[in-house]
């Protein structure tokens, strides 16, 4: 699995600081998923563990779905990793063998076990010490989501599939990646309307995920490239609507430029986090 360049340096205390000051909302009184990003701690983190603190008051899952983005070309399909467990620095997660084992005989059209597909990938293995220190007791499915038409079939399958268990789905997405030199994507230049235009395209993908336009996302992500994980968004959006859930609810939205500003904006990626 990846290293912890991710998430260098004392985890427990990370996400206690992250965590800070934080009242999970009152409503909706029970989720059923979720949405994270994947940076760097230092950027994201917070974000993520407000949402991983939101679904632990909230539902108290025994195990969760996590729907990853997929960073690399080989990785064709959506990709199970069946059994085992995942090592982090607060100890491991255990893979629920028994759920991916009823995933795999009830939709082997649509997943394929293979734990090499995760090799390298850190959209979900920087899940792992929140889900470890936040859900200590609670197992994973881990599938890697990438891009394709079935996606939103996946997670309308996988949400009937668990109706009525102690199951939520947590998908792992970062937003627009701006940046001539680090990703090739500069629209509007760089400076202070460069930065507010990033957060513009952000927007345009978020309210799709807050009303479950889980077809959209895929046709929204490839025109305006406001997302690397529209895979792993319109699965677990789709999964979120066959769970009942009628609309997501934003905790944050944020840009690693004001996280940790440059002052003078030539590239940025944004971050947010949603529960349903």
């Amino acid at each position: 699995m990846q290293s912890r360049n991710f998430y260098p340096g004392d985890c427990r205390k990370q996400v206690d600081e992250f965590l800070d000051g934080f009242a999970p909302p009152e409503e909706p009184a029970e989720m059923v998923a979720g949405i994270v990003p994947h940076a760097g701690w230092k950027y994201s983190g917070k974000i993520a563990a407000r949402v991983w603190r939101t679904i632990a008051e909230r539902s108290h899952p025994e195990t969760i779905i996590l729907l990853g983005a997929v960073h690399h070309a080989g990785v064709r399909g959506n990709s199970l990793y069946p059994e085992g467990a995942w090592e982090t620095p607060l100890g491991p997660v255990e893979v629920d063998s028994q759920l991916a084992s009823k995933i795999s005989s009830s939709i082997e059209h649509l997943v394929a076990q293979d734990a090499a597909a995760h090799d390298g990938e850190h959209s979900l293995e920087v899940q792992m010490p929140f889900i470890k220190a936040i859900l200590p007791d609670a197992k994973v499915v881990p599938i890697a989501v990438p891009s394709s038409s079935n996606a939103v079939q996946l997670g309308d399958l996988l949400g009937h599939l668990v109706q009525g268990l102690p199951v939520v789905a947590v998908g792992s997405s970062d937003l627009t990646h701006y940046g001539e030199r680090q990703y090739g994507f500069a629209p509007r230049g760089t400076g202070p309307a460069a930065h507010e235009w990033l957060k513009s395209n952000d927007e345009r993908l978020i309210k799709l995920l807050e009303e479950l336009l889980a077809e959209e996302i895929a046709p929204e992500v490839a025109t305006h490239h406001n997302a690397c994980g529209p895979g792993a968004l319109a699965a677990t959006t789709a999964f979120a609507r066959a769970r009942r859930a009628e609309k997501g609810l934003v905790l944050e939205h944020a840009t690693s430029e004001e996280v940790r500003p440059s002052g003078n904006f030539t590239a940025g990626v944004g971050y947010t986090g949603i529960v349903y």
